[in-house]
């Protein structure tokens, strides 16, 4: 493709997003929206306020980005005819280009969080599988690699609960990833994740293969409506466990709930159990472990109207919950995952928190589909 060809090429998906974002649509309910802050009894409900400010960042975030394509765009085009010209050098040219297809790419990309859940924060569980120890140790290196993505990203992470292995490693833990769009990226992740290596548990230093299960659920908040049935729900309390002094130790701050859940389509029925130890604080860990379980209901609806829609069911064959998403092997230096084939030699880069390449993969794959 010439340079030329590629310019254009740049503009046209340019104007194919302002199309597809509604951008001039976008832009005057921002407008209208920001007349109303302007009220002097606007702050009279902060709880409304704060939703009605939230609605007009998250809009305003999409108009911004497109912003910068389009000047990025028209600086492209201004610097094309000056290379016409030769009052610029192809090398400054391409250097434009690129600079302007990767702005391009980003916001392709970003279109496909656009579901209503995209955009919130993320709960991401662990459970170790079996093999004890090596699979103990496999998700505490699990547990890093996604604070380590999230720090990466900007995002606050807040361990909600954590049980200790035995000997090494962790059993299960729970993350709280808090962050615009931390669920929208993190959603592929869900899956079950295997480790082949030679394991430093094993005295013949045996290549030995582990499996841990991740799921990841959105962190509803105020402005999503869910039912929870006062009762069906029971409450325990206990003293948390490990480091953290007397209050830790000898004050039943540890809460645990229980909600006795019954499917709404299926009949089914089930016992949800969710423990938090987040706080010293036990009507703040009710209040966290309140808000899990309204992120797993809502979840759970959201789950039913995706398979509801025949899109959805066709690409759900390849990302089931529970089906073996990745395999991270050490001594081939290779991660793959199975869902879109893509993979990398860089193993400690990945374990490190390096999971962009993976999310988009994922996402330009299945992203599309899900809206």
């Amino acid at each position: 493709m010439t340079n030329q060809e590629q310019i254009k090429d740049l503009i046209s998906r340019k104007d194919a997003l302002k199309k597809f974002l509604d951008i001039d649509k976008t832009a005057a309910w921002i407008a209208e929206e920001e007349k109303k802050t302007e009220a002097p009894d606007f702050w009279s409900d902060p709880k409304e306020a704060q939703k009605v400010v939230k609605g007009i960042n998250a809009k305003k975030s999409w108009v911004t980005a497109y912003k910068d394509v389009e000047e990025s765009c028209g600086d492209l085009e201004v610097m094309g005819e000056f290379f016409e010209s030769g009052d610029a050098s192809e090398e400054e040219l391409l250097a434009q280009i690129a600079t302007t297809q990767k702005k391009v790419e980003e916001l392709e990309f970003k279109n496909m969080l656009r579901s209503d859940s995209d955009r919130l924060d993320a709960v991401l569980s662990i459970n170790a599988g079996a093999g004890g120890v090596e699979a103990q140790d496999w998700a505490e290196m699990l547990m890093r690699m996604y604070i380590r993505y999230a720090e990466t990203h900007g995002y606050k992470v807040v361990i909600s609960n954590s049980l200790d292995g035995d000997g090494a490693g962790i059993k299960s833990c729970t993350l709280q990833i808090e962050g615009d769009f931390a669920y929208g990226y993190l959603k592929s992740e869900t899956g079950v994740h295997r480790l082949v290596r030679v394991s430093p548990f094993n005295a013949q230093g045996k290549r030995m293969t582990s499996f841990t299960s991740v799921s990841v659920t959105p962190l509803v908040d105020d402005s999503i409506e869910v039912v929870v049935d006062m009762s069906k729900l029971s409450w325990d309390t206990f003293r948390s466990g490990g480091a953290g002094g007397q209050n830790v130790n000898k004050v039943e701050s540890g809460v645990r709930l229980r909600y006795q859940y019954k499917d709404p389509y299926t009949g089914e029925e089930e016992e949800i159990l969710i423990e938090n130890t987040e706080t010293r604080d036990q009507p703040k860990n009710k209040e966290n472990a309140m808000r899990l379980l309204r992120s797993q209901l809502y979840d759970r609806e959201l789950k039913h109207r995706m398979e509801e829609k025949d899109k959805i069911k066709a690409s759900q064959k390849k990302i089931e919950w529970g089906s073996q998403i990745r395999s991270y092997v050490m001594d081939d230096r290779r991660v793959k995952d199975h869902r879109t084939n893509y993979q990398t030699s860089d193993v400690a880069g990945v374990l490190d928190g390096k999971l962009d390449d993976f999310i988009k993969a994922y996402l330009m794959e299945f992203g599309g589909a899900e809206i």
